[in-house]
């Protein structure tokens, strides 16, 4: 009886030794992710930005981009983010939404900005796709949700349902909670690093959560992440521990000119 006993334990603890040991193991790198998304990244980058290219207005407003682009520079050099590896884009659609694509391609949709209703804020999601690019949070969505041997029949010429799947995936729905949350941490620090208040970007995803149910089809941002108010607040609580002096990056006028320009959706 105490042997079977004895066994019983020890069995257990080899289940839980090699759960713990499991835990451990970088899946990424056992499954090679990171060399194929060196090897193919750009590629995949190209084919969805062109899927996209192809179905949606790009905006080509000189002075909003330029706005936009100051924004993404000020982030970028206070951090050491090398800014010619991101591919900023501006597209026409009300949707309230943002996305990383792979290779750095960072598409921000004029409804976003719209319904910004400071700079602070758009800044606060700019830094918070960028921390999924930075994380390298793409690729391993992509693994995820369709599949590493889909991901690699993309970058080979995989066939066009596949594809749209795929972009579908990284532009409407949204990465695990672990994720989100690095990237909602790692934007604070950005933030902060670069003297950017973070307060607006946990104000925004509360406004856009508390928005009527039958309007939430416009507001992907935050509709696809229900837990979109706990998020703000540890934000807001992460942000208390940083000691910093925040200013502002571009003058009230010059973003209320921005949002002036902003074309009409069709």
């Amino acid at each position: 009886m105490e042997k079977t006993f004895i066994q019983g334990v020890l069995i257990v603890l080899s289940f839980f030794g090699i759960w713990f040991g499991l835990q451990q193991v970088d899946w990424m790198n056992v499954f090679r992710v990171e060399h194929y998304s060196d090897e193919t990244e750009e590629k995949l980058g190209e084919i969805f930005w062109e899927m996209i290219e192809s179905t949606e207005e790009i905006v080509k407003d000189k002075y909003l981009i330029s706005t936009v682009d100051s924004l993404v520079n000020k982030i970028c050099i206070e951090n050491d983010i090398y800014r010619e590896s991101l591919k900023v884009h501006i597209i026409l659609n009300d949707e309230i939404n943002a996305f990383a694509l792979p290779d750095g391609h960072l598409v921000i949709n004029t409804g976003l900005i719209a319904s910004a209703e400071s700079h602070q804020e758009l800044c606060g999601v700019i830094g918070h796709e960028i921390a999924h690019i930075e994380l390298n949070h793409i690729m391993q969505k992509l693994v995820k949700e369709i599949g590493l041997s889909a991901v690699l029949s993309i970058a080979t010429g995989g066939r066009s349902e596949v594809i749209g799947e795929a972009a579908h995936v990284l532009s409407s729905s949204a990465f695990d909670r672990k994720l989100e949350e690095e990237a909602d941490i790692k934007a604070v620090d950005y933030l902060t690093t670069a003297r950017i208040d973070p307060e607006p970007l946990a104000n925004f995803m509360y406004k856009l959560a508390e928005q009527q149910p039958e309007f939430l089809e416009y507001f992907s941002w935050v509709s696809t992440h229900p837990d979109s108010k706990d998020r703000a607040l540890y934000i807001i609580e992460y942000s208390k521990s940083k000691k910093v002096k925040y200013e502002p990056v571009i003058k009230t006028a010059t973003w209320e000119k921005a949002k002036a320009s902003l074309p009409a959706q069709n």
